[in-house]
């Protein structure tokens, strides 16, 4: 058996860039992957705008609504994905099954992984909050901005930079906002005064979107289409990178495969992984062992290699989601070139220290399609529809979220499940303390009487269930020494010597902003630190 300088598992953001860093410094990768892709014969949108869309293609059914209409989820559903971007979640039922009645999670096996179908946030995280989750600001600072580079970063310094962007260099042109959106930014500024003395300030989050061309990338060309294809590849995703990285000689790609254990040798480390097209298993092996298979991957993973925890602790983001009429915007339709991404942000940070701050993303809505809208509307179909569609141009999503700290109610465990080709599934609890509860609705509060006094009043606040957000971290939190089921600074899996964390495991604490940039730098890091080390280290 070949024994790889390196293994990498996972294709999503924190194997991709940590597979970048190794191959970029000379070494030899394997990578291992599920990499489910879209079927063939499944329905892509046109390169064209979403009016245009709508206006003229006789076969935009089959991408809007599906095939199988599968883009009209109805009832407590595990994901709102586009008919396009199904595949990101297809497979996960089987391969990764878990139990819960207090969690909604979404993994996924995709190219990609969940990087594959991202809003493309990419904020830069405070140093109270970097010292919360364990990372070190000095050295995720050079990090941040050679991810930056990698990317391509939308942004601008403004009233939210301090918490969201600072330190970044060489963006391009921010996005463009919407006329509804501008409207909102503009009442903020004539109220900025007034807004900042109660903690509010708004601004814009980097976003990971070209607005000009970069390599082979084309800027933006505001379709409105960014949840549905990739056109012109303008918003990154990271089967990007790891397409780049298979036309490098010492690189190689293993797909359809699912990892999952490893055992430790005295001078190398097999990972065993079973193939998804009939189960059979194959054994790989390396001189060092990197997982980016998600927090929750990465779970399985360490807990079917290394048994004897009952539980390990997880961290996810409350999440709620407010749709709000910009009354200003009624009977005034949405320009034709726009994004459907999130384009202003709003930070409640009442305590004025870059610690546990409320991050709000407002969204215009269009390209999502009104059934979505009216589902949520406690009237008859019919009527619901018209009344969506004489309002849709004003209505403005306001998706706010809080920072998440570990608690005693937040689990993730194994158990035994002969229904499961692995033969077994995870179990999670979630249950946030009285006092996060608590905390988090007066914030809500909070931010939602800004938007009022923007002009936008809520129509209704609704409570996400726990893992809603799609960022979950620290079930592997970064330790003090060789606690087991802990990380060292280094990404290094305490009781190993061979097998480092590239994903969100070890973080400690989970801030309100999403998490992607963050998780990149520290990939970055985590194989910067491996190519500094010696064979015999």
């Amino acid at each position: 058996m070949t024994t790889r300088e390196f293994i990498v598992v996972g294709s999503g953001m924190t194997g991709a860039h940590a597979a970048r860093t190794l191959v970029d410094a000379g070494r030899d990768v394997l990578m291992v992957d599920a990499g489910v892709r879209p079927r063939p014969g499944e329905a892509q949108p046109p390169e064209t705008d979403f009016i245009s869309a709508r206006e003229t293609d006789p076969e935009q059914h089959r991408y809007f609504l599906g095939d199988r209409f599968e883009g009209v989820p109805w009832g407590e559903t595990e994901h709102t994905l586009t008919p396009p971007r199904q595949h990101i979640v297809e497979g996960a039922a089987r391969w990764l099954p878990l139990v819960t009645e207090t969690f909604q999670r979404m993994e996924s096996l995709a190219y990609g992984g969940l990087g594959a179908g991202w809003g493309a946030g990419a904020a830069v995280y405070t140093r109270p909050e970097l010292s919360a989750m364990g990372l070190d600001a000095a050295s995720l600072a050079p990090a941040y901005r050679e991810i930056a580079r990698r990317i391509g970063l939308a942004a601008e310094s403004d009233d939210a930079t301090a918490l969201c962007g600072e330190g970044l260099e060489d963006t391009q042109a921010p996005l463009h906002m919407d006329g509804s959106i501008a409207a909102i930014h503009a009442a903020y500024r004539r109220r900025r005064n007034q807004l900042n003395a109660r903690g509010i300030v708004m601004g814009k989050v980097p976003m990971a979107v070209l607005t000009s061309d970069l390599e082979d990338r084309r800027g933006t060309a505001y379709t409105d289409m960014e949840f549905w294809a990739d056109h012109g590849h303008s918003v990154y995703r990271p089967w990007m990178t790891v397409e780049s990285l298979r036309a490098a000689p010492r690189f190689e790609y293993r797909g359809g495969l699912l990892v999952t254990a490893f055992r430790e040798r005295s001078d190398a480390i097999e990972i065993e992984a079973m193939r998804l097209e009939d189960g059979a298993l194959e054994t790989f092996r390396g001189r060092r062992l990197v997982l980016g298979a998600g927090t929750l991957g990465t779970a399985r993973i360490v807990l079917r290699s290394m048994p004897g925890v009952p539980s390990l602790p997880l961290l996810s983001n409350g999440y709620c989601i407010a749709p709000c009429l910009h009354l200003r915007r009624l009977g005034r339709a949405l320009e034709r070139r726009r994004t459907s991404l999130g384009q202003l942000e709003m930070f409640f940070d009442p305590g004025r220290g870059g610690l546990d701050v409320r991050m709000v993303s407002l969204y215009t809505y269009r390209s999502l399609l009104l059934f979505k809208l009216v589902r949520e509307v406690p009237l008859a179909l019919g009527d619901g529809l018209a009344l969506m569609h004489a309002l849709s141009s004003a209505i403005v999503l306001a998706t706010i979220n809080h920072p998440d700290h570990a608690a005693p109610g937040k689990l993730v465990r194994r158990l035994p499940d002969d229904r499961s080709p692995t033969g077994d599934a995870l179990r999670v609890d979630f249950a946030p303390t009285a006092d996060e509860r608590h905390d988090n609705d007066r914030a809500e509060r909070a931010i939602l009487s800004a938007m009022r006094k923007l002009g936008a009043p809520a129509l209704k606040r609704q409570s996400m269930k726990p893992g809603s957000t799609v960022h979950y971290a620290g079930t592997l939190p970064f330790g003090d020494g060789e606690r087991p089921f802990t990380l060292g600074t280094d990404g290094r899996l305490a009781g190993t010597l061979r097998v480092f964390v590239a994903d969100g495991s070890g973080f400690r604490y989970l801030p309100s902003n999403g998490l992607t940039l963050t998780l990149m730098a520290n990939a970055h890091l985590v194989a910067k630190g491996l190519c500094a080390r010696n064979d015999g280290d």
